[in-house]
C-alpha cells in the first residue's frame, strides 16, 4: 500500500494571489517567482496556472529557466543569480533568458559575448543593504555604462535590489535601503525593481516598474505573527495524511522515542503517517497543532520518519483512515512553521519525493 500523504495544490488560489499582487502593485508588473520548484509547489504547474497573467518569471538557475521553455513559457525569465561561468552566458542567449549581474567577474564574460546570438536583456543588482550580491550603490552608474556599450547587451539594462528587513513596516532600513537606490540610480535608463513580497505589502515607495513577489503567490506570509490570510491571500497548498492507528493509553505512559511526553490520563493517542521523511519538520515540538477531520488533535511525542503522534482527546469520534491536516485552509503553514523554529517557506520546499502532488482548480 502506498503512503497516503498528499500535498494538494489549489491552482485558483494561485492566481487569486496573483490577481491580489497586482491590485497591491498600483500598476507595477508581476515578476512571478518560481525559484525553488516554485517555493515546493512545483515549477510547471505553478507556471502553467500564471502562465496568461505574469508578465516574468524569476527563478534561480538557468535549468528552471530550461524548464519553463522545455514547458512552453515565452514570458520574460530572469535568472536571479545571472551567470556563473562564461558558458553560461551562450546559453542564456539561447533560451532568451535575462541575467542579473552583480559581481565584477561576470563583466569581462559578458563584453566577450557574441552579439550574433542575440542581444542579452540584463539587471544591475544594486547592494543598497543586504550585503549578498550586488554592486555598491557608488558603482552604479560605472556598471550601467559598461553594460550599455556592450555590442551583446539589450539597449534597456534594468535596475534591481533587494530589501534586507522588509517585514519590519515601521523600521528604517528597508526606507534607507529605498533612498540609497534612488540615489544610486538617479536619472539612469531602464526599468527598476525594488519589491518583494513583504515591501508589496509595506512600502508603497518601493513599487517601481516591477514588483518580484514569490511567497504571497502561495498564499505564504512574509510577516511575524501574521498568515498570508491575514493580507487577502489563499494558502496554495493543502497537506494532509491519514490515521493509521489509535492506541488507548494509560495514565502515565510514554509516547514515542525516548517517551518525552507521558500521558497526564487514561487517553486516545492517533498515530498519523507522517513524518520528517515526507517533509514534516522534526523540530515541531509538543503541542503543534494538527486538525484530525477538522479538529484539533496537537502533536504529542517526537516526530519521527514516518510517523507522529496526535492527542485525540478533543476528537472522541476519531477513527482509523480519518484525514489529517498539517497545513493548509483552517490551519496556516505560518501557525506550523513557528511552532518548529522556522518559516513557511523553509516548509513548502521541504516535501520529499514520496509526497503525492494533487492538482485542484479551486
Amino acid at each position: 500500500m502506498s503512503r497516503t500523504t498528499v500535498a494538494t495544490i489549489h491552482l485558483g488560489a494561485l492566481r487569486h494571489n496573483l490577481a491580489r499582487v497586482r491590485a497591491l502593485a498600483s500598476g507595477a508588473r508581476v515578476m512571478a517567482v518560481v525559484k525553488a520548484d516554485a517555493y515546493g509547489h512545483g515549477l510547471e504547474r505553478v507556471a502553467r496556472a500564471l502562465d496568461s497573467e505574469a508578465e516574468a518569471f524569476a527563478v534561480a538557475a538557468i535549468a528552471d529557466g530550461l524548464r519553463l521553455r522545455a514547458a512552453g513559457h515565452r514570458q520574460r525569465i530572469v535568472v536571479l543569480s545571472g551567470p556563473d561561468t562564461p558558458a553560461d552566458i551562450a546559453e542564456m542567449q539561447r533560451l532568451k533568458l535575462e541575467a542579473l549581474i552583480h559581481h565584477d567577474a561576470q563583466l569581462p564574460w559578458l563584453a566577450r559575448a557574441d552579439a550574433a546570438r542575440g542581444a542579452l536583456t540584463v539587471w544591475i543588482k544594486v547592494d543598497t543593504g543586504m550585503h549578498r550580491l550586488g554592486f555598491a550603490p557608488a558603482r552604479a552608474r560605472e556598471v550601467h555604462a559598461l553594460l550599455t556599450a556592450m555590442p551583446a547587451i539589450a539597449p534597456e539594462v534594468g535596475l534591481m535590489t533587494h530589501f534586507a528587513s522588509s517585514e519590519e513596516f515601521e523600521g528604517r532600513d528597508t526606507a534607507l535601503q529605498i533612498q540609497r537606490f534612488r540615489e544610486a540610480t538617479d536619472g539612469l535608463e531602464g526599468p527598476r525593481a525594488l519589491s518583494n513580497s513583504a515591501a508589496v505589502l509595506g512600502w508603497p515607495d518601493a513599487r517601481g516598474d516591477w514588483v518580484r513577489t514569490g511567497g504571497l503567490l502561495y498564499g505564504l506570509s512574509v510577516v511575524e505573527g501574521r498568515s498570508g490570510a491575514d493580507f487577502g491571500f489563499r494558502p496554495a497548498m493543502t497537506l494532509t495524511t491519514r490515521l493509521v492507528a489509535i492506541n488507548q493509553l494509560a495514565r502515565g505512559e510514554r509516547v514515542g522515542y525516548n517517551g518525552t511526553y507521558t500521558c497526564p490520563e487514561d487517553m486516545a493517542v492517533g498515530v498519523a503517517a507522517i513524518g520528517y521523511g515526507d517533509g514534516y519538520p522534526r523540530s515541531a515540538v509538543q503541542g503543534t497543532p494538527v486538525l484530525v477531520n477538522g479538529q484539533l488533535a496537537p502533536l504529542v511525542g517526537r516526530v519521527s520518519m514516518d510517523l507522529i503522534t496526535l492527542d485525540l482527546r478533543g476528537v472522541p469520534d476519531a477513527r482509523v483512515g480519518d484525514r489529517v491536516t498539517l497545513w493548509g485552509a483552517g490551519l496556516p503553514v505560518e501557525t506550523v512553521a513557528a511552532a518548529a523554529g522556522t518559516i513557511s517557506y523553509d516548509l513548502t520546499c521541504g516535501m520529499t519525493r514520496r509526497v503525492l502532488f494533487v492538482d485542484d482548480e479551486g
